[in-house]
């Protein structure tokens, strides 16, 4: 990578430490992808997911403690709750589907029969990949750190459409 670089010791000021407290086990994930199809209620995460009543709850507490489901009285039933996905949580869809995709690519028992379409067209997603901002596809090789006071106006105006500021 570039010339400057990322000070690996100061955790405080990378987003990837906050971003694995809230989501950096394997249950985390498999709730989100059960909320992204569909899924609700506390038996239902249960039954599909078979995961244990204890972890379940943990699992969803702790995610509607960082902001990324809401915990709400079912409409239709007062005594039942709906575990919905917030603005926060719907934005983990792109990584999500990042760590799928790597997964399906380098595991090699994994059940690739579903393949994620555009529901307009009904084509497969292209990968998710890292774009310049001009739409470039870029690799790891093509990567530089700039501290955010260097990017002048043109880059700081970049990282404001991106909401990265």
């Amino acid at each position: 990578m570039g010339e400057l670089r990322e000070s690996l010791a100061d955790m405080a000021t990378c987003g990837l430490p906050s971003a694995l407290e809230v989501m950096g086990e394997r249950w985390s994930f498999l709730l989100l992808r059960a909320a992204f199809n569909g899924l609700k209620h506390f038996e239902e995460f249960s039954t599909e997911l078979g995961i244990a009543r204890n972890i379940l709850s943990n699992r969803l507490a702790r995610l509607v403690e960082h902001g990324v489901m809401t915990r709400q009285p079912c409409s239709d039933d007062r005594r039942k709750v709906e575990y919905c996905l917030t603005p926060k949580g719907v934005d983990l869809l792109p990584a999500m589907l990042a760590l799928r995709q790597w997964g399906e690519r380098h595991n090699q028992n994994v059940n690739t029969q579903l393949v994620l379409v555009d529901a307009r067209d009904g084509l497969p997603v292209a990968p998710v990949t890292i774009r310049a901002a001009d739409g470039r596809d870029l690799t790891w090789h093509d990567l530089a750190w700039k501290r955010r006071e260097d990017l002048g106006k043109a880059g700081v105006e970049c990282c404001e459409k991106a909401d990265l500021l």
